[in-house]
């Protein structure tokens, strides 16, 4: 036929602008569940889609691919947290069951441990590799705490131990869920560039007052120097990459930008307590995350939390929950990733990590 219908027009007309809309037709997601700063359902928690739904999903103003291609997750300072939280978040948790829900969230198939744990061929991995190319569009601007170390950041990637009430009760040290890196962008309101860096957290109970965050740099400073990285860190919208590589027992990272001079690299044995300088930490537990079940995430977790009081994370960032008017004001996280992939841990000597 010289001409089409208009019926067929139609549906060519819709079916190329449907095409790649959502972000499982450009990202493997299969190994993903998200989380997201809503309760949509009123079951008074936070959403979350599970691995069979978010292949077809994308949210509008949270999870979405923009004209680019990239992938955005985006979270205001005042919305819907998980238990215990007053962070929110848009972030994927990595499930290593893939559609499998006969296996549960915190049964060891589902999460890998290191090669020290006792029990590691029960898991599903020992080890992991999480890399990823991302571009930080944006960070709160409005924080009445501004000295609080969380102020003006996000976390874009992370290992998360497994918080287990059962684990906990063996009384080996084990199963508090805390986090032995958060992979941190934090820019100053008024400054043009700002400071990459990672935290380990000592691995000790929650009411420990041991238990804290030691962070370490990469591009610019750590989170509680107010001062302009200027040409040491990085611009909003610049891209760079990480990649997080546990191999046995050490994690070994890399981030890298366009400019190979720039290349940080760090390791550490995530089984014991001595530090990525190669110190002894004596206020850290002595076998590290031997015993704990993990598993990676990726996206954007808003540090800026609104929450007024006391403790070091409450910011009282700026937000009325309202998702336009708290973008309007500046009061969100946004971060854009070009790649997300996971793969098995590889000998660090065999490895090859870049930007894509």
């Amino acid at each position: 036929m010289r001409f089409l219908t208009a019926s067929l027009l139609l549906a060519l007309l819709l079916s190329s602008a449907t095409h790649a809309e959502n972000p499982a037709d450009r990202f493997d997601l299969r190994f993903w569940k998200l989380t997201l700063p809503l309760d949509e359902n009123n079951d008074g928690k936070v959403d979350e889609i599970k691995v069979g739904s978010l292949q077809d999903y994308s949210h509008p103003y949270f999870f979405y691919l923009d004209q680019d291609g990239s992938l955005v997750f985006a979270a205001p300072n005042k919305a819907m947290t998980t238990a215990g939280s007053t962070n929110t978040r848009s972030e994927l948790r990595q499930m290593l069951r893939g559609r499998n829900a006969s296996i549960g969230t915190h049964d060891p198939r589902n999460n890998f441990a290191l090669e020290a744990h006792p029990g590691s061929r029960s898991f599903a991995d020992v080890g992991g590799q999480l890399e990823a190319t991302l571009r930080v569009l944006h960070v709160a601007r409005n924080a009445r705490h501004a000295n609080k170390k969380p102020a003006y950041s996000v976390v874009v990637g992370q290992i998360h131990a497994d918080k287990d009430q059962g684990v906990i009760n063996k009384g080996e040290g084990f199963g508090w869920g805390n986090e032995p890196i958060k992979i941190y962008y934090k820019k100053w309101p008024d400054h043009e560039t700002g400071s990459v860096f990672w935290t380990y957290e000592r691995n000790l109970a929650r009411d420990n007052p041991d238990r804290t965050d030691i962070a370490y740099p990469v591009w610019g400073n750590t989170w509680e120097n107010p001062d302009d990285p200027g040409d040491e860190g990085i611009a909003l919208g610049q891209l760079f990459n990480y990649n997080i590589n546990v191999h046995g027992n050490i994690m070994y990272l890399t981030f890298r930008t366009s400019d190979p001079s720039k290349t940080v690299q760090y390791q550490v044995d995530l089984s014991n307590n001595v530090d990525p300088y190669g110190n002894v930490d004596e206020k850290d537990n002595p076998k590290g995350y031997s015993g704990d079940a993990m598993y990676f995430k990726a996206g954007a977790y808003n540090q800026c939390s609104a929450k007024d009081d006391d403790g070091m994370w409450y910011a009282a960032c700026a937000g009325t929950g309202d998702w336009a008017t708290d973008k309007a004001n500046g009061d969100y996280v946004a971060v854009a990733f070009r790649r997300i992939q996971l793969t098995r841990s590889v000998d660090p000597s065999k490895q090859r990590t870049g930007n894509r």
